[in-house]
């Protein structure tokens, strides 16, 4: 998914789902904050956890604590949210912080990077080791104390009108992706390309572009690009655990009770968790319509995750040599992303592989 596709969407979304609705009504609400998300409300899993956020806020304050949850563009541009929370424009924000990677690549971090932590990994980072500490400092340069809420979980690949069998089908291929996915798939001799989500079926259909990705099965098939791209790749190498974040103003922040910070903390945790819960529980089903509906879904082959691996790490090392707020993250990120690894390959991969090639 990127900037410019959730901006199309918030646009039809605004016009189907009209209006902010605070999920909690009550009489006596001595606190009402607005929540502007990057995303429109037809991205019911995304924008959902904002709405599920606000209403666990409005049960654990007993009614006194209401936020209204606003879709991308109701109260200001979907990619105007850290500005708006930076300014006190509102008090708080859901988004995807790679959107804002051309403010500082940092912020790619506190959500997913090629080849980075999967979504357990990037939970442990964030709550046990030293991410939640390390953004949050960076996140305090714009006046934001952050919050997890929210992973979709490793992504799918895309959608290709033609089969890749090595890196050469690669090199000119007009991909439909953005961020850093689309940095190093430009290094790999392909061509990025920037559609808003509306527009891919069209593209696809008419050969303007040869492939495009979005999220997973269930957000995918709501595209209907199966219809016209017959190969769905996996897995989505550039976001393999992506973290949505809550934004929250400091000077709003630090106006709050004690009560009220541990009700945003645990209600922002409670959202993060169900999130993710809503897409493994929905992805399966979506596959397998997708499947049925003869898409010809295969891996990637090794030489194209490879030289994936290769230009990211080398973007990497290019960014850190530049960016001294991403090399402060990068370095821990990277160093916890090895221990995960080393741990995961153990138990969880031969566990998880087992089990996957067994017949339930």
């Amino acid at each position: 998914m990127d900037r410019r596709s959730v901006i199309k969407n918030a646009g039809i979304a605004g016009v189907l789902a009209a209006g902010a609705a605070p999920v909690v009504h009550a009489q006596a609400a001595s606190i009402r904050w607005r929540l502007a998300s990057s995303f429109p409300k037809s991205l019911d899993t995304i924008f959902g956890a904002a709405d599920t956020f606000a209403k666990k806020v409005g049960e654990l304050s007993g009614g006194k604590f209401v936020v209204s949850t606003h879709a991308g563009g109701e109260l200001m541009p979907p990619f105007g949210v850290v500005d708006g929370v930076q300014n006190g424009t509102v008090e708080m924000a859901h988004t995807a912080p790679y959107y804002f990677h051309g403010k500082d690549e940092t912020f790619a971090l506190g959500c997913a990077v090629p080849f980075g932590l999967n979504s357990r990994q990037m939970t442990a980072w964030m709550y046990q080791g030293n991410g939640g500490k390390l953004m949050r400092e960076f996140y305090a340069k714009y006046n934001i104390v952050n919050f997890p809420m929210g992973n979709t979980g490793a992504q799918m690949g895309g959608f290709y009108r033609k089969e890749i069998k090595s890196v050469k089908d690669i090199k000119g291929m007009k991909f439909r992706v953005g961020g850093f996915a689309g940095r190093v798939f430009e290094r790999m001799g392909g061509v990025p390309q920037n559609i808003p989500g509306g527009e891919i079926y069209t593209a696809l259909e008419k050969g303007t572009i040869d492939a495009a990705e979005w999220v997973g099965p269930y957000d995918d098939q709501k595209l209907g690009l199966n219809k016209v791209a017959p190969f769905y790749y996996y897995p989505g190498w550039w976001e393999g655990g992506p973290q949505l974040d809550l934004f929250v103003n400091d000077k709003a922040y630090a106006s709050l009770s004690a009560e009220n910070k541990a009700i945003v903390e645990c209600a922002a945790a409670f959202a993060h968790t169900e999130m993710q819960a809503k897409y493994d529980a929905k992805n399966p089903a979506a596959l397998k319509q997708l499947v049925g509906a003869k898409t010809k879904v295969l891996p990637f082959p090794k030489d194209v995750l490879d030289l994936a691996f290769k230009e990211s790490m080398a973007l990497y090392d290019e960014i850190t040599k530049k960016n001294e707020n991403f090399k402060k993250v990068y370095d821990d990120y990277s160093a916890f992303r090895r221990d995960q690894n080393l741990w995961f390959r153990f138990t969880e991969a031969r566990f998880d592989t087992f089990m996957q090639a067994q017949k339930l």
